[in-house]
């Protein structure tokens, strides 16, 4: 018999990570898995609401889950990532980051670029890159499967806008894609 009250989907950097939470509200169990695999266990907790800390992905991301009675045995589960409820969590990760989709040669590939470091990652794992300037802003290039691939990032000319980043993988635009 299984417990599982809540199941999450959180986008990182380095991939789409799946956090389930087990909460046997007569038995007092909380376990959390990220991932399929089991990360805390604990057996015949007398207080049932609460908070379970935990870590996602290869960066270490800091997660939470707060347990809150709502109304007499009926509780709420709510996520936190990085101190931030997972909505504020997805909402600030749409400024700060750029996400692309891409299959090349039959393999898929997820590519995301961290606007605030220019980090890129690609599958999970963190890209090698050159970065150069260029006459209408920067270019950040990496190889991806034989694949050349760059990030340009102009200016859109827009206060509010911004700057704006595109992929170009072998001479062709890439879509961003929407998490």
């Amino acid at each position: 018999m299984t417990d599982l009250v809540a199941v999450w989907e959180v986008a990182l950097s380095d991939g789409v990570h799946k956090i389930e939470f087990e909460h046997g509200t007569t038995s007092g169990k909380r376990v959390v898995y990220v991932d399929g695999k089991e990360e805390i266990r604990r057996e015949w907790m007398f207080k049932l609401v609460g908070k379970e800390t935990f870590t996602v992905g290869a960066t270490k991301t800091k997660a939470a889950i707060n347990i809150d009675a709502v109304s007499g045995f009926a509780y709420e589960y709510t996520l936190e990532i990085n101190g931030k409820s997972l909505k504020q969590y997805i909402e600030n990760r749409l400024k700060t980051t750029n996400t692309w989709i891409l299959n090349l040669g039959g393999t898929d590939y997820r590519i995301v670029l961290e606007k605030d470091t220019m980090d890129v990652w690609c599958n999970g794992q963190k890209m090698e890159t050159a970065g150069e300037f260029v006459e209408d802003g920067t270019e950040t290039h990496f190889t991806v499967a034989d694949h050349s691939c760059c990030i340009k990032a102009v200016s859109s000319g827009k206060r509010k806008e911004g700057i704006i980043h595109t992929l170009i993988v072998d001479n062709r635009e890439i879509p961003e894609a929407v998490e």
